[in-house]
Order: structure tokens, then sequence, then C-alpha cells
């Protein structure tokens, strides 16, 4: 894939890959303090950290090299 096909498509991801997971991040933070009370800050921030890991690894390769100049 091209540099300009990739810079492309990580603006979509961006745009629409992002709100995305934060709706489905405060989605599963709700369910989860509805369901078992909420959890220590700690526990918290694992998930949204695991949740971010998750999120980006399937599109590392597309965001690898998008701030380079085309050469």
């Amino acid at each position: 894939m091209n540099l300009k096909t990739r810079k492309r498509l990580s603006l979509l991801i961006l745009l629409l890959g992002l709100p995305a997971y934060l709706i489905v991040a405060w989605v599963l933070l709700a369910w989860i303090d509805d369901t078992y009370g909420r959890p220590p800050f700690w526990a918290e921030l694992l998930i949204v950290i695991l949740l971010g890991f998750v999120w980006i690894m399937p599109f590392k390769k597309i965001f690898t090299g998008i701030g380079k100049g085309e050469e």
C-alpha cells in the first residue's frame, strides 16, 4: 500500500475509529460499574490502556511511517 493511501486511510481511522473506541470504552466501563460496582482507579486505567492496545494493534502497519515525507 503506498504512502498516500495509508495517509488517507489513517485519517479515516482516526476520524471514525477513535470516537468509536471512546464510546466502546465508555460503555464497557459503565457496564462494569453497573454490574460489579466501581472498580478501583488502577483497574479502570488498566482497562482503558488494554482497550487502547486492542484498538490500535490491527492498524499499526497503516500508521507506521505516516509522519515521514514522501520520498
